[in-house]
């Protein structure tokens, strides 16, 4: 089955968001229940260098090319933060790696996640993206070579 196109899929979270308008903790409640549908990582992943750099709570994230497509998996030791890795991967996992590496992510902004997340889990965020990033170009390099 095709997956649905990176900005449908932004388009769905917004419209999801946009039924807390301005609770903040209803927006932090939605994150979590994503956070906990997202599958565990196995513990045999949680290893230091799958962790990611700069983030207050702990990440682990793996990614898996497959083709032309990367698949992530991914966990956290917190709620919020496993909340949001689940709604990167709803957005990104199994997508091609070269959209992947030139995805717009206007949803961040259009659900107004900095003022529900706060500046340091902001950060930890952005940094998520772009590992997520990194890793869709060092799988694109890796096609490239293979042609």
């Amino acid at each position: 089955m095709e997956k649905a196109p990176i900005n449908s899929i932004q388009d769905e979270i917004i419209d999801e968001f946009s039924l807390f308008e301005d609770d903040r903790n209803g927006k932090l409640e939605y994150l979590i229940d994503l956070g906990e549908k997202l599958p565990e990582l196995e513990d045999a992943h949680k290893l230091d260098e799958n962790l990611i750099k700069g983030c207050q709570s702990k990440v682990w994230l793996v990614s898996e090319p497959k083709g032309e497509r990367l698949y992530y998996r991914a966990d956290s030791n917190t709620a919020i933060t496993k909340g949001l890795i689940a709604l990167l991967i709803r957005v990104l996992s199994g997508q091609k790696i070269g959209d992947i590496a030139r995805a717009d992510l206007y949803f961040i902004r259009d659900i107004g996640m900095n003022t529900f997340i706060g500046s340091q889990r902001s950060n930890g965020f952005a940094n998520m993206i772009n590992q997520m990033k990194l890793e869709a170009a060092l799988a694109y390099r890796a096609l490239e070579n293979k042609e």
